[in-house]
């Protein structure tokens, strides 16, 4: 099998920041998939499972009402490494266009004292899963990030491929 183009990316030289991680084409119209990287992978310790489960919550009920674009939005969730999420919209903005919108809606989980949205026995799968001072924890340091110094352009690697034709992935 193919190694799939998210395992292609050196994720020894990723930092924070809103990347493009695909573009794909469905019935004529664009759909976009952002890595939305909160942490460095393999440095810094990923987030923890309670506090990426409210992350999730607040910022997917955040976004899906936000009257900007919440007609585009069709997918928020968390990675499975627990670095960061994806984001999947109708359309192919950039990731500095989406840069606004993660701000406002990691600003809004850093300041979020309400009942998590969703976490309910009747609403979600594990609703016992949550920590939301951990969550705004997270949440205040990557809108920082993204305020001060945000990232949109994956490190580049070179690949070295041989002779045959196989090509490594780790080089």
């Amino acid at each position: 099998m193919e190694l799939i183009p998210s395992f292609q990316v050196d994720h020894t030289k990723i930092v924070p920041g809103i990347y493009e991680s695909r573009l794909d084409e469905v019935g004529g119209d664009y759909v976009t998939t952002f890595d939305i990287r909160m942490t460095t992978p393999n440095i810094e310790p990923a987030i923890h499972p309670n506090a990426m489960h409210t992350i999730e919550h607040v910022i997917a009920t955040f976004i899906r009402n936000d009257s900007e674009w919440k007609d585009r939005i069709i997918y928020w969730g968390p990675m499975g490494c627990l670095t960061g999420s994806y984001l999947i919209v109708k359309g192919h903005p950039t990731p500095a266009e989406i840069c606004p919108l993660m701000i406002r809606a990691f600003e809004h989980c850093a300041s979020y004292t309400g009942e998590v949205p969703g976490a309910t026995l009747l609403n979600c799968g594990n609703y016992l899963l949550h920590d939301l001072p951990i969550a705004r924890y997270e949440a205040a340091r990557y809108a920082k990030i993204l305020r001060e110094n945000p990232c949109f352009e994956y490190t580049k690697t070179a690949r070295i491929t041989t002779n045959e034709g196989m090509t490594f992935f780790d080089s």
